[in-house]
């Protein structure tokens, strides 16, 4: 199911008495799930461009109040996942990522270095594939 027959179920709804809190829980629910979902593994394959078509579909939401107006752009709310991901990872040893995640590094204790987002160690190599991936996402952007 696409954008717009979620587009048109919302209208349909609205008219038959739904109010907009409950549509928006709807939209939010549905769509910006979908448009979400899996996003740190393939959003540094798209292109600006595309980027801005998804955020387009949320502006279009806004402009008809299927989403509030404080929800965040496309990249922000891939960003608040990603921060997400990455604390629960670090946090619970059962989680399946949290053995890919580096020891913690010496330096930042013994130096008085700019902060970081983690005090994790870095990795001293990376592989041709992780490199080209690296790579490819930083072009990306």
């Amino acid at each position: 199911m696409g954008h717009r027959p979620t587009v048109y179920a919302l209208r349909e709804l609205r008219s038959r008495g739904l109010d907009d809190d409950a549509l928006q829980h709807i939209y939010r629910a549905t769509v910006v799930a979908r448009l979400t979902y899996a996003a740190s593994a393939w959003r540094g394959l798209t292109k600006a461009p595309d980027r801005k078509r998804i955020d387009s579909v949320l502006d279009c939401a806004r402009r008809h109040g299927y989403c509030p107006p404080d929800l965040p752009t496309f990249d922000e709310l891939c960003n608040i996942a990603d921060d997400e991901l990455f604390g629960r990872a670090m946090r619970l040893s059962n989680h399946v990522l949290h053995a890919l995640i580096p020891p913690q590094s010496s330096a930042s204790q013994r130096y008085n270095l700019r902060h970081r987002a983690h005090s994790l160690q870095l990795p001293s190599h990376t592989t041709r594939l992780s490199a080209r991936l690296q790579l490819y996402h930083t072009n990306a952007l």
